[in-house]
């Protein structure tokens, strides 16, 4: 029996289909109505969409394909007009016949619906290839600012580019979100097969460590470029120009004004795009949370390997320890034999709630105790009278004046403008006016150990076996490093307050790209342009 539906019509009864006796009819009669419309046919007759039908779904009575019809007008979904196309007399003019044609309402519910599979089915994907159009884009946006600044202003070729970055960079941000889900799902053994992660488990590494590396090669890269764009106000004029002509095919009613939300819609995407790849203002970027959890999930996996190579041996693990512990909470004879053996699992015992006041601690730091003392020889604690008597150590009386923290708050400036001139001075250090071995670069100071011993592990996170040559930009954009493999054996050594650093000797290019302000000249098209 087909069911008919009843009540009055909601907003949202073009999807009452979805939750009805036979909703998977229903479902497949709206898709041949989705079908039909892609080959240009606007209305079906109960026998036309019987035919789309596949026949081991085709049901055996047309009356059930007309009731489902009828069902589905009802809920909004489909518009029935009556089908004169075919009345030769006067009794078939009064015979119930209708043709039937998608509503507004019926085709978005099929597109909401198919958004909702393919957000479901989507595991997403770290796009690096992603990466290098942006550079890509961002050379060539560059490029259109400075012919704009020489007078010659493309509005089509800027918002051609400004176009094809912006998609690149949602569909790499949202191709990211939906990987990282679905790995962390992986991770958490949701929704996958044990035989089927473990068998691609080292796959799926590789490909962490590889878009890793194009991160760490790119991220740079992009950020030295974007802060190219925006200096002087370039990214300004570009948006204005794609705003300009985007606006110019605006409808009449919406004319006025369509510049302007143009405009706010170009910078807020600029700005989601400068967020993903630069840090500011204490936030770090989205491409550098990226690396980080990418980073993080690569242990986790192998810990998930471990686990699971664990059960397979037969070795305890918690999930088996607490399968034990109940069944021994089970076989307890009484509630005083299970509460023993609450307190024996878990040592969870009633806690009494005391304040440490500022007297307390003075005497815990002029006469401490060690951790190992038995609560029983410890000196005891100091209740507060307020405490015992009413429960609460709250203080009644006057607010606190609130305490004037200008000083503390110079200080903090006072710090962070001496830790910038000592990062500033760290990267003067380490530049070198060309190539030189790692053993001529003498003595290091520790700020710029760090510093330097940071560039190289963002240029050994981009070695591969085989390689003898490297280049890698550090997250900030702020320096670059180019390191090349020697095969004559030679030694480095680097002699630092805290001890000598040694190692094997290469051939190494540091450049401060905050004192250059371009871009390198092999960041170039191959026509040599930026």
């Amino acid at each position: 029996m087909m069911s008919t539906p009843s009540g009055p019509r909601a907003g949202y009864s073009p999807f009452a289909h979805l939750t009805v006796p036979n909703a998977v009819l229903y479902r497949r009669v709206m898709g041949a109505f989705l079908a039909a419309k892609e080959r240009f046919a606007i209305h079906l007759r109960p026998e036309d969409v019987s035919a789309a039908l596949t026949p081991e779904h085709r049901p055996a009575e047309l009356e059930t394909v007309v009731k489902a019809l009828d069902s589905l007008v009802e809920w909004g979904n489909l518009r029935a007009d009556p089908d004169t196309s075919r009345v030769t007399a006067v009794e078939d003019f009064y015979r119930k016949r209708f043709i039937y044609q998608l509503t507004r309402a019926g085709e978005a519910a099929e597109q909401a619906l198919a958004t909702y599979d393919e957000a479901l089915g989507r595991r997403g994907a770290l796009q690096a290839v992603a990466l290098h159009d942006i550079v890509t884009q961002l050379r060539a946006l560059l490029v259109i600012a400075v012919e704009m600044e020489e007078g010659e202003p493309d509005a089509a070729r800027a918002h051609l580019a400004l176009t094809a970055l912006t998609s690149r960079f949602e569909a790499l941000a949202e191709n990211a979100r939906a990987f990282m889900g679905s790995l962390q799902r992986t991770i958490d053994l949701h929704d996958v097969e044990v035989e089927v992660f473990l068998a691609y488990k080292d796959r799926l590494i590789q490909y962490l460590e590889r878009f890793i590396q194009d991160l760490i090669t790119l991220g740079g890269r992009i950020a030295l470029l974007i802060g190219e764009l925006e200096d002087q106000g370039r990214v300004e004029g570009l948006l204005r120009l794609a705003a300009t002509r985007e606006s110019a095919d605006a409808a009449p009613e919406e004319a006025q004004g369509a510049e302007t939300l143009a405009y706010e819609r170009w910078g807020a995407k600029w700005s989601g795009l400068a967020a993903w790849f630069v840090s500011a203002d204490g936030r770090e970027s989205q491409a550098r949370l990226l690396r980080g959890r990418a980073l993080g999930a690569i242990p986790q996996l192998l810990a998930v390997v471990r686990q699971l190579n664990e059960r397979r041996a037969g070795r305890s693990d918690r999930s088996a320890d607490f399968r034990t512990l109940a069944r021994w909470f089970a076989e307890a004879p009484d509630d005083q034999a299970r509460h023993r053996l609450w307190r024996a699992a878990f040592g969870l015992y009633p806690a009494r709630h005391l304040t440490v006041d500022a007297d307390t601690l003075d005497r815990r730091a002029a006469h401490p105790v060690t951790a190992s003392t038995s609560w029983a020889e410890a000196e005891p604690l100091r209740i507060s009278p307020q405490l015992r008597r009413t429960g609460s150590y709250e203080r009644r009386g006057r607010t606190r004046r609130v305490q004037d923290r200008s000083a503390q708050r110079r200080r903090l400036s006072e710090i962070a403008a001496r830790q910038t001139q000592e990062i500033t001075a760290a990267r003067a250090r380490l530049a070198t006016d060309g190539t030189t071995r790692l053993s001529a670069l003498g003595g290091l100071d520790p700020l710029a150990f760090g510093l330097f011993l940071h560039l190289l592990g963002d240029a050994l996170a981009t070695w591969r076996p085989g390689m003898t040559a490297t280049v890698a930009t550090s997250n900030d954009g702020t320096m670059e490093i180019r390191l090349t493999a020697l095969a004559d054996g030679t030694r480095a050594e680097i002699r630092t307050p805290g001890g000598i650093f040694s190692g094997p000797d290469h051939l190494v290019e540091i450049t401060d790209l905050t004192r250059t302000g371009l871009v390198r000249a092999d960041d170039t098209d191959p026509g040599g342009q930026r």
